[in-house]
């Protein structure tokens, strides 16, 4: 089961702006699999990912840059509801010590609904694995578009999915 939490953030715009209203959606996942071993996969071994979730990740590029370094663009061509769909992100920070990154999408289907979108992703150590936080951050194009669940769940999946693989090694 997935627990969520959503929460409206006031951008500095937003008092010039009112309709530029940033959400949040966001989630934790405890997993097996150690902080660090988890927090390399996804950022010095992305193109990984493909690899090890073929049912959802077809291919993850690099487009500039290089892996695990800021700045990098990287592109992700994947499935989420049923549908294929690419997405183009540019690698914002990282936090090495922290086990901690954000991503900006940059191009592709998720800026058809939404004006910005971000994933962060930070790993935390336990006694036993870790915990996976994830955390979209998206200004909605208008009011009827939905919160961005279906890609949520698609991150969590994914995140069992690196959990599984680092854990079978």
């Amino acid at each position: 089961m997935i627990h969520t939490h959503i929460s409206l953030i006031l951008s500095k715009d937003s008092l010039k702006q009112a309709n530029m209203v940033i959400e949040k959606l966001e989630t934790r996942v405890p997993i097996e699999a150690s902080a660090e071993k988890l927090f390399d996969i996804f950022c010095n071994k992305t193109h990984t990912i493909a690899n090890i979730f073929p049912e959802k990740i077809q291919a993850v590029e690099i487009h500039e840059g290089e892996w695990g370094a800021e700045r990098s663009v990287i592109s992700w061509n994947y499935i989420n509801d049923g549908k294929t769909c690419v997405a183009k992100e540019v690698v914002e920070g990282i936090d090495k010590e922290n086990n901690k990154m954000t991503f900006k999408v940059i191009e592709g289907d998720l800026l058809q609904h939404y004006n910005s979108f971000k994933f962060k992703l930070q790993v935390s150590p336990k006694e036993k694995g870790s915990v996976v936080h994830w955390e979209l951050e998206y200004e909605k194009k208008n009011y009827s578009i939905s919160d961005p669940h279906t890609t949520l769940e698609l991150v969590v999946e994914e995140a069992n999915q690196v959990d599984a693989y680092l854990t079978n090694e």
